[in-house]
């Protein structure tokens, strides 16, 4: 089973396959030489597909060389870290494995951008490569940064991880998931936190449930005051802080738009990722504006939210994200953004309407709709940069989500198409996509907006 931390991973945006993966690899890489790194005289880096594509704009290549120093995305310094690419794209600069062995480092010759080249195994491959003073290899690794943060090495790859602890309910279908909850006259929540408790006391689980969800919130203020353009190039200015203040200006004059606050709090999200800030992958950092703004909007405009519904909120959604993990894919490159922005509106649209009450039926119904109408949503981001469409794309689907809960709450639960069939629909349109509708920058608006990342 996953865990609700599998899920939801603070760290750093703007991209959790390619900033977050890619830092996680890169550590494991070094960590893994051991006591080999005081023997290291020169490190290698490539990146393949996607990667290579998007990886200027997406943060791969600051993140991966944070992460040969040792670097984690949870504790790096948002702001140290585009600071220190500079510092290592300067002649005669030095590479500080694990923060403490010094290796000379050529931008220009030592990370390369196979653009051209797909690994067999995955859009986004990277090969990382340690050589000592003779030039002998001492070591070469390829990962896999398969979305959401989640890495698999190359020896791991295809493989079923065996089981670390059994929880009491193991589930691997939503079907499954409902035959628990009906067993046991639980709710999701109540099951998967079942499921997190055999792991860890139940204090834990909601502390870090609850830090989770603060530096959600957090993210959403710091968006919502934070001004200026976005990095890269287009001149994109941040519009979360001027939406926000109007939005402010109209409700003390006694206008209650309501439906227009989870587009704010979602774009606030969007552009705080886009800017390399601090945010938490749900379940993707592509797709991070839209849990926190439908769990925001929950707690200002629903009178009973509360502390014990803010958590319940985040394990149904984390239960609906595992879901997709486990059976199609959270990866932009490899389904696209069906599967980030697809599953953050199913996952966001179950939780908010268990939270309002629902029953296990309406819940499903509600988690079923905000895929169903993502299906096929294609990931072009202009430039390789995750802002056009990504940051509207967020805001939209935070409104649907909390549209689709009220819709589902309003009627039986009744419904022809169940969750999972809607979820191995998705994985097979994603694996019937073209290759330049994921994540490589090569069509669809990138093409027509933009100038293509190749």
């Amino acid at each position: 089973m996953l865990s609700v931390f599998d899920l939801f991973k603070i760290g750093i945006g703007p991209s959790s396959s390619h900033t977050v993966g890619p830092m996680v690899a890169a550590k494991a890489f070094v960590d893994q030489l051991g006591e080999k790194q005081s023997q290291v005289a020169r490190i290698r880096v490539d990146f393949y597909g996607s990667l290579a594509l998007t990886g200027e704009g997406h943060g791969a290549v600051a993140a991966t060389l944070l992460g040969l120093e040792g670097h984690t995305p949870k504790y790096v310094n948002p702001d140290f870290v585009s600071l220190r690419l500079i510092g290592l794209q300067q002649a005669d600069a030095q590479l500080m494995l694990s923060g403490q062995f010094a290796v000379p480092f050529d931008f220009g010759k030592d990370l390369i951008l196979q653009r051209h080249l797909f690994l067999k195994q995955h859009p986004n491959g990277m090969r990382l490569r340690a050589y000592d003073k003779d030039a002998r290899e001492i070591a070469n690794e390829v990962y896999f940064s398969v979305g959401g943060g989640f890495v698999v090495h190359e020896a791991d790859f295809g493989q079923v991880p065996a089981a670390t602890q059994d929880v009491p309910y193991p589930f691997q279908t939503a079907a499954d998931l409902m035959a628990h909850c009906r067993a046991q006259q639980l709710s999701i929540a109540q099951i998967v936190m079942a499921n997190e408790v055999a792991l860890q006391p139940e204090a834990a689980v909601r502390a870090q449930v609850l830090e989770i969800a603060n530096v959600m919130q957090q993210c959403i203020q710091n968006g919502c005051t934070r001004e200026g353009e976005l990095p890269g190039g287009y001149r994109v200015n941040r519009r979360a802080p001027a939406i926000f203040r109007k939005m402010v200006g109209m409700q003390l004059t006694g206008r209650a738009d309501f439906m227009l606050w989870p587009m704010v709090y979602a774009f606030a999200v969007s552009e705080e990722n886009a800017s390399g800030g601090r945010v938490v992958t749900a379940p993707t950092n592509g797709a991070a504006g839209i849990i926190p703004a439908v769990l925001q909007y929950y707690r200002n405009f629903t009178p009973t939210a509360n502390e014990a519904g803010i958590v319940d909120f985040l394990l149904t959604a984390a239960a609906i994200g595992m879901l997709y993990k486990m059976n199609a894919s959270i990866s932009g490159a490899e389904v696209g953004c069906q599967g980030e922005v697809g599953v953050a509106c199913s996952m966001a649209a179950g939780a908010y309407c268990a939270v309002l009450g629902g029953t296990l039926e309406q819940v499903e119904n509600a988690a079923e709709i905000g895929m169903e109408h993502h299906l096929g949503l294609t990931c072009d981001p202009v430039g390789g940069l995750v802002q056009i469409p990504c940051v509207e794309r967020n805001g939209v689907a935070a409104e649907k989500a909390i549209k689709i809960a009220q819709l589902a709450l309003m009627e039986s639960g009744e419904h022809k198409v169940t969750l999972d069939k809607v979820i191995e629909t998705m994985y097979r349109t994603g694996m019937d996509m073209h290759n330049t509708y994921k994540e490589t920058s090569l069509g669809g608006l990138a093409l027509t907006v933009g100038i293509p990342a190749c």
